[in-house]
């Protein structure tokens, strides 16, 4: 009588179960195709600060694919396709963000054996080279970079790549720094993550160099704290994302480390 008793007990508390580890899900928006940050794969830093935040919370990790430019929040987190950004601008708007979990900027890309130690937007070597820069989005706004150059007419020996690449390509982004690597162009200008990622596969050993002073005038920042997204209505949600930052940020940095993310200190 005692075993059925306990049998009957044990088959009920998988009952009471089974549901909650069922939503035990973690819904991650991510585009599909972006190293360095994600892609179906699993290969960019963003999956695998994703893959952690799902152990962390005991949770199964599933994905919603929508490529990161204009609608991107539209069609995935406000449309409640899923519920985590893994990177977003802090302080983005349509969304909350939690505090950044890191800081990254604009960086000067060269080969090291041309020994040019580019580091300022005034820098006069800038007149004479040819200079790979980032430039329109599909927001009709040029980059901050293409922008501080143009103000300082430096533009005709300018190069511009696509900010968001060729998205037929495997790999959209690298196109600008592989034509450092080349010789194609002297220098670029990449915002950190993309050039110390791609940098680490090239034939030639490249030197990167945060632009200084990390803004040109109040307006134009070259630096920008990186954070997790959500809902603006999910606030629990958010203070949960919160302590996981607090509580894994020394993990997420060897990740970033792995991934040759320049970082900066905070503002």
């Amino acid at each position: 009588m005692r075993r059925v008793v306990l049998a009957a007990a044990l088959a009920a508390m998988i009952c009471q179960q089974a549901p909650g580890q069922a939503r035990a899900v973690l819904r991650v928006c991510a585009d599909p195709n972006n190293l360095p940050y994600s892609n179906r794969d699993g290969e960019g830093f963003e999956n695998r600060i994703a893959a952690l935040l799902a152990r962390d919370r005991h949770a199964s990790l599933e994905y919603t694919w929508w490529p990161q430019r204009r609608g991107f929040v539209r069609n995935t987190l406000n449309a409640g396709a899923c519920d985590v950004v893994i990177g977003m601008p802090s302080g983005a708007d349509l969304v909350r963000t939690t505090s950044p979990y890191y800081r990254s900027s604009y960086v000067f890309v060269s080969q090291q054996q041309r020994g040019l130690r580019l580091a300022s937007l005034d820098d006069p070597q800038l007149r004479t080279l040819r200079i790979g820069v980032q430039m329109i989005g599909d927001d009709g706004i040029n980059s901050p970079p293409a922008q501080a150059l143009a103000k300082r007419r430096i533009v005709g020996r300018v190069v511009g790549y696509p900010v968001y690449g060729d998205y037929a390509r495997p790999k959209p982004l690298a196109p600008i720094v592989d034509a450092v690597d080349r010789g194609e162009v002297d220098a670029a200008i990449v915002w950190g993550p993309q050039a110390g990622y791609f940098a680490k596969s090239t034939k030639h050993p490249l030197t990167l160099s945060p632009i200084t002073p990390d803004h040109d005038g109040p307006a134009l920042p070259f630096a920008f704290d990186v954070a997790m997204a959500v809902r603006r209505k999910d606030t629990a949600l958010a203070q949960e994302l919160e302590a996981f930052v607090r509580r894994r940020q020394k993990e997420i940095d060897v990740i970033l480390s792995e991934y040759g993310v320049p970082r900066m200190k905070g503002a």
